[in-house]
């Protein structure tokens, strides 16, 4: 449950600063913080990141096989994500540039399953309590439970859907969570005939459900119209990859970037080029990194990914029931965009049956049975990856020397790429339900409604640059500062 906090921040004043800690049904540790003026204006609102995970430090020193393995852990929830892409950018550390169409296509197949079991996780664990039972339902309602009582078939989803997706990844990585499929240069495994066929005995009826689960969104959406287009909603810029002709790929392919109107920033960029166009800021009061693109500056160059960004920037969808629903949902944008917040979800389920589809045909493929696994090149001192994570576009940068160590890491993650947004709906939200309200749980709860559309994974995104002091601030009963004290 939210522990929501409400002090005087100036006694006597009249003013108020509400705290939202933590942020609940998320992955990781955040809070958002609200202060009102003595009009009970919203004056300013933030969704803080406190929790820091060291990862670009402490994997250097390590060998460079070896961090496909270990960077994963940042993470229980998109560890496949992290496994994908370290060893992509290992694979040219390596000196490959293309692994065999047997080590692409099981890397593919294991992504699919990733991708499908989080984005059900989102939907159906995380944000199905708020769009099925209402914003303000009670809290011991709202939750998964209180979805299975009241919606036994979404429950069925929920967990069979999610499980098909991890069996996917045990099947190709050895194990659900934290798999060890990748090596630089391909894989160690191919698909066993047994796997093959469990999978392929319950594919059709994943991506059944997954229609299923899209046409029960869409009542809510037509039943919540004005809701739907308006919460937490703005124009956006939206990046993420595309593959050949501009189609969908969530595994390989070059940045794409839009503007609010649909025009192209850029697009065509090599991952090995994204430092000529993106840029990350580092902000005082939050552990997660700002990234802009560079040509627009700080203030106009933040820009949306996940979902909602995969289905604006990309021309069409290679899986004909994704591709018909892709249109579908395009249409609302009136020949436009689509910026609505809430249709992340949309969106959302739109890339389910499309990493169903796509899972379908990986298992009449050949080529998964193959035994021509690893190749190998001349070794090189960088390797740069980008992937399309269940969140979004996900990039690893990393430097290796003579020994084989790595000397240098960057990884800019999905909900890293989306802070300055999540901050944009967080405010937005704030202003619009909380200014001249009585502030009640159900209405904070619209705060993190607009977080949760997101599908943040808050301890994948804690890497900021810079100084990271201790800080710690004694307030008395009234919340007046004390003393603060700064521990570098």
């Amino acid at each position: 449950m939210t522990d929501v906090q409400l002090s005087q921040s100036q006694p006597g004043q009249g003013s108020r600063k509400i705290v939202i800690d933590p942020v609940t049904r998320v992955e990781g540790h955040g809070k958002v913080t609200i202060r009102l003026n003595e009009a009970g204006e919203v004056e300013q609102a933030r969704f803080h990141i406190v929790e820091f995970r060291g990862f670009e430090r402490f994997i250097q020193g390590r060998l460079y096989w070896e961090v496909p393995v270990i960077v994963q852990r940042l993470c229980g929830i998109c560890p496949v994500s992290h496994h994908l892409c370290a060893a992509k950018a290992m694979d040219l550390v390596a000196g490959v540039d293309q692994v065999t169409p047997t080590a692409d296509k099981m890397r593919r197949l294991m992504h699919y399953g990733q991708v499908l079991q989080s984005n059900a996780v989102n939907f159906f664990h995380l944000a199905s309590p708020d769009l099925l039972l209402g914003f303000e339902a009670p809290v011991a309602q709202r939750n998964i439970i209180g979805v299975i009582e009241a919606f036994p078939e979404v429950g069925k989803w929920a967990i069979f859907i999610r499980k098909f997706g991890q069996q996917v990844v045990a099947a190709t990585g050895g194990r659900r969570i934290h798999p060890r499929l990748c090596i630089p240069g391909g894989v160690n495994q191919n698909l066993t005939v047994e796997h093959r066929d469990a999978l392929r005995k319950d594919i059709d009826q994943i991506i059944q459900w997954c229609r299923d689960a899209l046409d029960l969104h869409k009542t809510f959406v037509h039943a919540h119209e004005k809701l739907h287009e308006t919460f937490a909603t703005f124009p956006s810029s939206y990046m993420s990859i595309v593959g050949a002709e501009g189609g969908m790929d969530l595994y390989d392919g070059t940045l794409r970037a839009i503007d609010a109107d649909g025009k192209p920033i850029f697009e065509g960029v090599h991952p090995s080029a994204y430092r000529d166009y993106l840029i990350e800021e580092v902000r005082s009061w939050s552990y997660m990194k700002f990234p802009y693109i560079r040509s627009l500056g700080r203030e106009n160059g933040w820009y949306r990914v996940g979902p909602l960004a995969q289905l604006n920037c990309c021309s069409f969808i290679d899986t004909p029931l994704a591709e018909a629903a892709r249109q579908e949902f395009m249409a609302r944008g009136n020949g436009g965009l689509v910026h609505a917040t809430l249709a992340y979800h949309w969106a959302r389920l739109v890339c389910m049956i499309h990493c169903a589809e796509k899972i379908r045909a990986l298992l009449f493929d050949d080529d998964l049975q193959g035994k021509d696994l690893v190749l190998t090149g001349d070794r090189r001192p960088e390797g740069i990856a980008i992937i399309e994570a269940p969140r979004g576009t996900l990039l690893h940068h990393y430097t290796v020397d003579d020994n084989d160590q790595v000397t240098g890491a960057n990884l800019i993650v999905s909900t890293t790429n989306n802070n300055e947004a999540m901050n944009r709906s967080v405010t937005k939200v704030a202003i619009d339900d909380l200014t001249g309200h009585e502030i009640t749980e159900g209405l904070l709860n619209h705060i993190e409604v607009a977080i949760r559309a997101y599908d943040p994974c808050l301890s994948c995104a804690t890497h900021a640059l810079g100084d990271m002091p201790l800080v710690v601030t004694l307030e008395d009963a009234d919340g007046s500062v004390i003393a603060t004290r700064v521990k570098q």
